[in-house]
């Protein structure tokens, strides 16, 4: 077990992750102020930075008792529409819960399913009117796990977001997730997805860490006995400091929005690997900027167990 430790004092998770305009879209929709949440995304238009930005949004709770207010406000715009339906995913996952699927409840599973039903006909109605629109196709592909899509509808769902913008990071996580072994794919089918678009990806891009999320994966579902010799294995090792090199760690990586989750990935992973000349690296560049994924794999305290990492990776360098 590992040995955490009581956190810093003032150290703490912030769900912008020190990003301005996620700051403000978060405050924004908790005071239900949607005229300037619009502004906030209308100013917005990369398609990797909005949709990290959604990803911000869907974590402020209350958003869908009131957003029907913005819809009705502006009839003609996809904005309001498409805001309702990418939060109504996460929604609708608060209403599943985290625990397997042997100890949710019915009525759990029933709600889940409600939820992931008004997201994907708000999503599915973006799309149709706004045919150019990334990031609601990006969020149909992560709603397909939920909804237990095939496996034609849910490549097909992800072709159409790369065919808009081919290095789309939250896009391709989702569908990493789809192709893990402990939903629809495989081990070897995650990896050669990992893999390939890890190969496609230009230099000090994010998406190098679907290799580190990729051993994560496969790590987690080890039995005990084999998790340790499997993810400090030399194999291992250089393909997550490899996929560090070409992404966060890269000589031209200037952070962009959203970087935060990811690099607390790489830490975490590269730490976990004995990679730790490399993970001391990325947690410089992180200074105290905790993310809550992915150290919830290993402890609730997601603060104490990246300080304790962050210890660990240090005292090889020191």
């Amino acid at each position: 077990m590992w040995p955490f430790r009581k956190k810093p004092a003032g150290l703490r998770i912030d769900d912008a992750h020190g990003d301005p305009a996620a700051r403000t879209l978060i405050d924004a929709l908790s005071a239900r102020d949607w005229r300037v949440a619009r502004d906030v995304l209308q100013a917005t238009t990369e398609p990797d930075a909005r949709a990290y930005l959604m990803e911000a949004a869907a974590d402020v709770g209350g958003v869908q008792d009131w957003i029907g207010e913005w819809v009705r406000a502006e009839p003609d715009s996809t904005l309001p529409v498409l805001v309702r339906g990418c939060h109504a995913v996460f929604w609708a996952w608060e209403a599943r819960g985290a625990a397997s699927a042997d100890r949710t409840s019915q009525d759990a599973f029933r709600e889940f399913h409600r939820r992931l039903r008004t997201a994907e006909h708000l999503l599915a109605d973006v799309a149709s009117r706004d045919p150019g629109d990334v990031t609601s196709r990006a969020w149909l592909v992560a709603s397909a796990r939920g909804t237990q899509a095939g496996k034609d509808v849910a490549q097909a769902r992800f072709d159409e977001v790369v065919k808009r913008h081919p290095h789309h990071v939250v896009a391709h996580e989702h569908r990493l997730q789809y192709l893990c072994a402990k939903w629809f794919g495989s081990h070897d089918e995650m990896f050669a997805f990992a893999r390939a678009a890890t190969a496609s990806a230009p230099a000090a891009s994010l998406l190098p860490e679907l290799i580190a999320v990729a051993h994560l994966e496969k790590w987690l579902a080890l039995p005990n006995d084999e998790d340790a010799a499997y993810i400090t294995s030399a194999e291992v090792r250089d393909e997550i400091v490899a996929a560090a090199e070409k992404s966060v760690l890269h000589p031209s990586f200037v952070p962009p929005p959203g970087w935060v989750p990811r690099g607390n990935t790489f830490a975490m992973v590269l730490e976990l690997s004995d990679a730790n000349a490399h993970a001391a690296r990325v947690f410089d560049l992180l200074g105290d900027r905790v993310s809550d994924w992915p150290w919830t794999y290993r402890t609730r305290n997601a603060v104490s167990a990246f300080t304790t990492a962050r210890e660990n990776a240090r005292s090889f360098r020191d």
